[in-house]
C-alpha cells in the first residue's frame, strides 16, 4: 500500500524534471555613495548642482547626501527642502568636504582645494581658459579624480550641460533685451516685438549655434524681425532648417553686418571660439553708427567678447552705455535664472550619480561610460587633459589607456 507521504515525494521528483520558470537573482546595489554639496563661494554664482527632488531620488537609491546650510538659498531652495528630501544639513564647509564625491558649480577656489581629501571625486566646471598651472598642480597633488561636467558627453556625443546652459542663455538674452528697451530700465521705451501698425523690433544675432538658435526662437516668438550672421554656411543652413521658417541669414561680411546694425534695436553676440579668444566682429565704428538706445548683449564676453566696446560687467551693475548704446556684458547669464539652471544641472548629474552607484563606484562607471570619461581631466592625481598638459607643459596620460590598464 502506497502511503500519502510516498505519493508526495513522487510528485516532487516529477515536478523537478518538468521545465521550470527561470529564477533570476534580484540585482543588489553595488555601492552606496556619499555625496557632498558645498555652498558656492564664487562671485554671484547662484546655482546649485542638486535640487531637492534629485536628493530624494538619490537617498531612495541608498545614497547619502550632505549639503551645506544655505547652499541652495540663491536658487530659492531652503534647507528644509533638502532635509525633507533626506539630505543631512551641514553647518561647516569642512564637514561637507569629508564626503567621497563633491559636487560644485564653479571650480574650487584655493581654499576649497585645501579642504579636498585624497582620492575624492570632484564634479565641477573646468573653465579651462582661466585656469593656471598652479591650480592644476594643486588638484594633482591632492590625488583627486576631477571631472569637468561641462565636458561630459551624452549618448549622441552632445555636451548636455553646455547645451542646457546655452539654451538658457539664448532665451534669457532676449528677455533681458526686452527689459532694457523699456522705460523701467531707462531704455528708449520700446516694446519688444511691436504691435499691429508699428515696425517690429529688429534683432541681429551673431552666431548660429545653440545660443543663437534659442535667441532666435525667443525673438521670433515675441514678433521680432531677426537677422542671423555666422561664418559657417553649414550652421546657417542647419538653423534655417531647424526653425522651419525663413529668416534673414548671412555670412559675416563687414559691410552687410554694418548695414544691419544701423537699423537694429537689439544685437546678441553669441559667437564661440573652439579655442582661445572669440573673434571681435563688431568694431567701435559700427557701434557709433547704431541707433541711440539700442541694446547689445555680449554672451561671448567670457571668451573676450565679440564687440570691440565690450567690457565685463556683473549682475549688480550689468549695463553701461557707449555711443548711446546700452551694453550688457555679464559672463554668467544662467546664474540670473538660477532655479531653472539648477534644475538643468541636476537633470544631467543625477542619472550619472545613480548609474555610478549601480556600477559600484566612480572607477567602474568610468570604465563603462565613455561620455563621463570624456570629462575627466585628472584621474587619481594624473593629468589626463591634453590641452592642459600642452598649455602648462605638464606630463599627461590618455584616460582611455589608463582605464584599459586596469
Amino acid at each position: 500500500m502506497i502511503t500519502s507521504k510516498e505519493v508526495l515525494i513522487s510528485l516532487q521528483k516529477k515536478g523537478g524534471l518538468m521545465p521550470q520558470e527561470e529564477m533570476l537573482e534580484v540585482q543588489r546595489k553595488k555601492g552606496s555613495l556619499y555625496i557632498g554639496v558645498p555652498k558656492e563661494t564664487y562671485f554671484q554664482e547662484n546655482r546649485i548642482c542638486l535640487v531637492p527632488e534629485a536628493v530624494a531620488l538619490l537617498v531612495s537609491n541608498g545614497h547619502q547626501v550632505i549639503i551645506e546650510t544655505n547652499a541652495g538659498k540663491a536658487a530659492n531652495f531652503e534647507d528644509k527642502d533638502y532635509s525633507e528630501a533626506g539630505a543631512k544639513i551641514a553647518y561647516s564647509s569642512k564637514e561637507v568636504y569629508e564626503a567621497d564625491i563633491i559636487l560644485k558649480v564653479a571650480p574650487p577656489s584655493d581654499e576649497e582645494i585645501e579642504m579636498l581629501q585624497r582620492k575624492q571625486t570632484l564634479f565641477s566646471a573646468l573653465q579651462m581658459t582661466v585656469q593656471s598651472d598652479n591650480y592644476v598642480k594643486q588638484l594633482m597633488n591632492k590625488k583627486v579624480t576631477a571631472i569637468a561636467y561641462d565636458y561630459i558627453k551624452d549618448e549622441d556625443g552632445i555636451f548636455p550641460i553646455i547645451r542646457s546652459m546655452s539654451e538658457i542663455a539664448g532665451n534669457t538674452s532676449i528677455l533681458i533685451a526686452a527689459e532694457y528697451l523699456s522705460n523701467i530700465n531707462n531704455g528708449n521705451g520700446s516694446m519688444f516685438g511691436g504691435i499691429t501698425g508699428t515696425s517690429p523690433t529688429e534683432v541681429v544675432i551673431l552666431g548660429a549655434g545653440t545660443v543663437g538658435e534659442f535667441a532666435t526662437r525667443a525673438a521670433l516668438g515675441l514678433g521680432a524681425m531677426v537677422k542671423i550672421f555666422d561664418n559657417s554656411v553649414y550652421r546657417l543652413r542647419r538653423l534655417q532648417s531647424d526653425l522651419a521658417t525663413r529668416v534673414f541669414t548671412s555670412v559675416l561680411q563687414p559691410k552687410v553686418l554694418a548695414k544691419a546694425l544701423k537699423t537694429a534695436d537689439v544685437v546678441i553676440g553669441a559667437i564661440r571660439a573652439p579655442k582661445g579668444r572669440t573673434p571681435c566682429v563688431v568694431t567701435e565704428e559700427m557701434v557709433s553708427e547704431m541707433k541711440y538706445g539700442s541694446v547689445m548683449i555680449d554672451i561671448s564676453i567670457d571668451q573676450g567678447g565679440c564687440f570691440e566696446t565690450s567690457r565685463v560687467t556683473n549682475h549688480t551693475n550689468p549695463v553701461y552705455r557707449t555711443h548711446g548704446v546700452i551694453h550688457y556684458c555679464v559672463p554668467n547669464i544662467p546664474s540670473r535664472v538660477s532655479r531653472t539652471a539648477s534644475y538643468a544641472l541636476s537633470n544631467v548629474l543625477t542619472p550619472i550619480l545613480v548609474n555610478m552607484g549601480d556600477e559600484g563606484g566612480v572607477e567602474s562607471l568610468l570604465r563603462s561610460n565613455s561620455g563621463v570619461r570624456h570629462g575627466v581631466y585628472i584621474y587619481n592625481g594624473i593629468l589626463t587633459n591634453q590641452f592642459l598638459g600642452e598649455t602648462f607643459k605638464l606630463p599627461y596620460k590618455d584616460i582611455d589607456l589608463i582605464m584599459a590598464a586596469f
